[in-house]
């Protein structure tokens, strides 16, 4: 069974995912793009979690990401306004992108980042038209080596 959910972590960030067992943490400073991307995973069919602010919780060993009840259902986009979505109540996060970091590597080694104790692999953002659906790449089958 494990241990109950503790009481959330609120973070700034946004989570779409594949199901709820498939999510992706995008984080990011005000503007990095977050809700951007977020926009172009959910038109390749990645549904919204949460937009802007996250609820983090560990359960049973993994990062589970949940929208505050205040914005759930509800992604930002610049210039345009806030949109409604369908959104999933919940997501285990299997992944998290950082915004704020470019990456310099053609082929980076695997990097790493830990939240409330859960490691998780990180990707840093792409500065090539791929970026999005590599990362959906990524949710659908994981990384090789």
């Amino acid at each position: 069974m494990g241990d109950p959910p503790a009481s959330p972590f609120n973070v700034h960030a946004s989570v779409v995912a594949l199901d709820p067992g498939r999510g992706v943490l995008i984080r990011g400073a005000s503007g990095a793009g977050k809700s951007a991307l977020a926009l172009r995973l959910m038109a390749y069919g990645a549904h919204l979690v949460a937009d802007d602010r996250v609820d983090l919780s560990v359960e049973d060993g993994a990062l589970i990401a949940r929208a505050p009840a205040a914005i759930a259902g509800r992604i930002e986009a610049r210039g345009v306004g806030i949109l409604n979505a369908e959104a999933l109540e919940r997501a285990r996060i299997i992944l998290c992108v950082d915004l704020d970091r470019i990456e310099t590597d053609r082929l980076p080694t695997c990097r790493k980042d830990s939240l409330l104790g859960v490691e998780l692999p990180l990707v840093l953002r792409v500065q090539h038209d791929h970026f999005d659906v590599a990362i959906l790449q990524w949710l659908k089958g994981g990384r090789w080596a």
